[in-house]
């Protein structure tokens, strides 16, 4: 099929999806705040509005729609890490068809009651995507299911498409760039389809976590590649390969990919907060997160820019950290180690150097020597006060200074453990990991782990993710460092050597 064939197709499922039987059109939101401060109109489409507060509820239902009445009888399936699972489960509810989900055994308590309370049946089953996938598949043979696939589908992305035909007919006039988060592929690749046949001078523009970003990496390939790995804290994004029918459509309409980092996510979602007073998960905050990198790459001005806010499917406890990082993102704070002396008046001394500026963070405790170490977090402005002025400032004043914004293990651990020296302890190595979250979870990290080690550091934080993060010391004999990289492999969790990290040497090395 041509190019022109594939939009045309593509066009023609669009307006034929049957999907406002069960979803709402969205209203297109002017973002004031965020408008003003950027220097564009920006506009949001928020989806998180829909019954199951997240777009996939379209995909969904039109493919359901399109199945013949045998393969409805059989009942569908599907594996998803929620949004499509609590789309599916509506969707099938209002056809009268039975629906079994199965979801990773780490999805947020939140999505799997956001099933059940849609009449699903959820099958929990493995730590991520791919195994709860190739689980469904498994039920499907055995028990002539349905299987209805999360994105890579033509009926799928259809369904999705029609949140392009909204936009278009919401917003008729001047309109630069849509921007749209991606996962696998489904979403971006309906709109795509749907405004490069109409309006093809508008541009479409995906946002992906700088550690989940598969469509990019396929885009400089010029084929669908597989991520060794994946970051989960965007989970609903969370996918190591684009879809196949999605990927046949972006690598011809889809203008670029802009990645994002986790504390750029977090700041996003409280740019939405203050001008909505709505509260985004992470993959729906992607694509404010690309407007803003987008601007300031492009020092653009006085556009018209969309952003898709996808879904709202977010567990209240994972609110701490977004809040905690919310300003990082934003670079109005930065995270410092100051060394200062150890003798009465430092401290006077160094908030004078700091001047107005708002202290949001003060750790210390006495070591016993002639320097003290301080880690400080203080409010910065990126324009009127960046932070390279601020360190460099506190240079001049004579205050040594380590920048740690970026240092993930002083932002996630450290911070909470200033004062843990231990001079007694030897031959240590620090290791930051990461694994599924669930309940037993820590426990069976310390059994895999295993006893041929001690011990001897330790810090573990519950975010109220799909992931588990701890940072633990072991004293590791200098003849066997050559064994530690495989026993840590085989634990199968990732995991980053934080041994000559500048922040543990500082404060609890």
């Amino acid at each position: 099929m041509s190019q022109d064939a594939l939009l045309k197709e593509y066009v023609r499922r669009i307006l034929a999806a049957p999907v406002y039987d069960v979803a709402i059109e969205t209203p297109l939101q002017g973002a004031r705040q965020l408008s003003e401060r950027l220097g564009c109109q920006v506009l949001l489409k928020r989806e998180d509005l829909q019954p199951v507060f997240s777009f996939k509820l379209r995909g969904a239902y039109n493919k359901l729609a399109q199945l013949s009445a045998a393969e409805r009888a059989r009942g569908v399936i599907a594996a998803s890490a929620g949004n499509h699972a609590q789309g599916l489960a509506l969707a099938a509810k209002e056809l009268g068809v039975s629906a079994t989900i199965v979801m990773p055994r780490t999805t947020p308590e939140l999505k799997v009651q956001g099933v059940l309370s849609r009449g699903g049946e959820v099958v929990l089953h493995g730590d991520a995507f791919p195994e709860a996938l190739a689980h469904a598949l498994q039920l499907a043979e055995a028990h002539g299911y349905t299987f209805v696939p999360p994105y890579d589908d033509p009926d799928v992305i259809a369904g999705q498409g029609t949140v392009a035909m909204e936009i278009l007919r919401q917003h008729p006039g001047r309109l630069d760039a849509i921007f749209v988060p991606v996962g696998g592929g489904s979403l971006i690749a309906g709109i795509a389809a749907y405004v490069k046949y109409l309006r093809p001078e508008v541009k479409v523009i995906g946002v992906e976590p700088d550690d989940s970003n598969c469509l990019q990496a396929a885009l400089v390939a010029g084929e669908r590649v597989v991520l060794p790995q994946v970051g989960i804290f965007a989970d609903g994004v969370a996918v190591a390969q684009i879809g196949a029918h999605n990927f046949e459509v972006c690598r011809h309409y889809v203008d670029e990919v802009i990645t994002v980092s986790s504390d750029e996510i977090c700041a996003a979602i409280k740019d939405i907060y203050d001008d909505t007073r709505s509260i985004t998960e992470p993959a729906g905050a992607l694509a404010v997160a690309g407007i803003k990198r987008y601007v300031e790459r492009d020092d653009a001005a006085g556009q018209t820019l969309v952003a898709i806010d996808s879904g709202a499917n977010i567990n209240f406890d994972r609110l701490r950290h977004v809040a905690e990082r919310a300003e990082l993102g934003e670079r109005r704070e930065a995270i410092l180690a100051v060394t200062i002396p150890e003798r009465p008046g430092s401290f006077k001394a160094f908030c004078e150097a700091v001047g107005k500026r708002q202290i949001t963070e003060f750790n210390y405790r006495y070591d016993r020597s002639e320097e003290a170490q301080i880690f400080v977090g203080i409010q910065t402005h990126p324009q009127n006060d960046p932070r390279p002025a601020l360190v460099e400032r506190l240079r001049e004043q004579g205050f040594p200074v380590l920048d740690l914004t970026d240092n993930e293990a002083a932002k996630l651990h450290i911070r909470h453990m200033v004062g843990g020296r231990a001079p007694q302890v030897e031959q240590e190595r620090l290791f930051r990991f990461e694994f599924p979250e669930r309940p037993g979870a820590l426990f069976n990290f310390l059994s895999k782990l295993g006893g041929r080690w001690n011990i001897s550091l330790f810090h573990y934080r519950n975010h109220g993710a799909a992931d588990g993060r701890v940072l633990a010391g072991l004293q590791v004999p200098e003849h066997e460092r050559g064994e530690l990289g495989a026993v840590l492999d085989a634990i199968g969790y990732r995991y980053w050597d934080e041994s000559e990290n500048p922040a543990y040497r500082l404060f609890i090395g």
